[in-house]
């Protein structure tokens, strides 16, 4: 499931799978509730994608098109699922984003100022 992610993630969205982190956590299908019912009880699976990418990189037809194939892979991969399964494309500021203890802010920036001085990017 994580590579699918990983993958559709480059895809729809142009993110760097080198750089994609995926966590799976699995909850008890009695303790998740879609529609007012367990999800055990109805005999259905669900899922909830959190993923955070930098406002302002990806088209809204980019992220429509992320959240159709994402619910379709999951479905196949997990069946039976229910509608109620839910993605979440949080765009945050490049300034308050990073990894590596580097605000993608940072990296642009740098990025830009050493192509400006001709030196190399990494």
């Amino acid at each position: 499931m994580a590579e699918e992610v990983t993958l559709l993630t480059q895809v729809h969205l142009r993110k760097d799978p080198t750089i994609t982190a995926v966590a799976v956590h699995y909850l008890d299908p009695n303790h998740w509730f879609a529609g007012g019912q367990t999800l055990a009880r109805q005999q259905m699976n669900t899922f909830y994608l959190d993923i955070k990418v930098v406002d302002g990189t990806n088209t809204k037809q980019e992220l429509s098109s992320y959240m159709e194939a994402i619910f379709n892979s999951l479905s196949t991969i997990l069946g039976n699922v229910h509608t109620e399964s839910y993605a979440l494309v949080h765009e945050v500021p490049a300034a308050a984003y990073g990894f590596g203890g580097k605000t993608q802010e940072f990296r642009f920036i740098t990025s830009r100022l050493r192509t400006q001085a001709g030196l190399p990017l990494t």
